[in-house]
């Protein structure tokens, strides 16, 4: 998994590429623990994500509460979205398909 970062003012968007799973996942916690203080919004780019495993949507949901719910998936997958519904968090994220 290769992560890209760019900054938008006080957003912060992640271009993820690549498989989200129990190898990759401390790749993405790394990133989400450096995220600047000041960051208010974050962005998660999710076209690029081939595969996400339990370990990801952990992730997932700590950015969301690391974020006060101000985190957007963006462009999930059929896959990915298809474990986001039945993770019941397509009701809970802020999901642009």
């Amino acid at each position: 998994m290769n992560i890209k970062k760019e900054k938008k003012g006080n957003c912060i968007e992640l271009y993820i590429n690549g498989w989200l799973d129990t190898l990759s996942a401390p790749t993405l916690a790394t990133e989400l623990n450096e995220l600047p203080s000041e960051t208010d919004s974050l962005v998660m780019d999710f076209t690029e994500v081939e595969y996400i495993s339990s370990a990801g949507v952990r992730q997932i949901v700590a950015a969301h509460k690391q974020m006060k719910g101000n985190l957007v998936i963006r462009h999930p997958g059929a896959e990915v979205m298809d474990v986001l519904k039945m993770s019941g968090l397509d009701k809970k994220l802020n999901i642009e398909e």
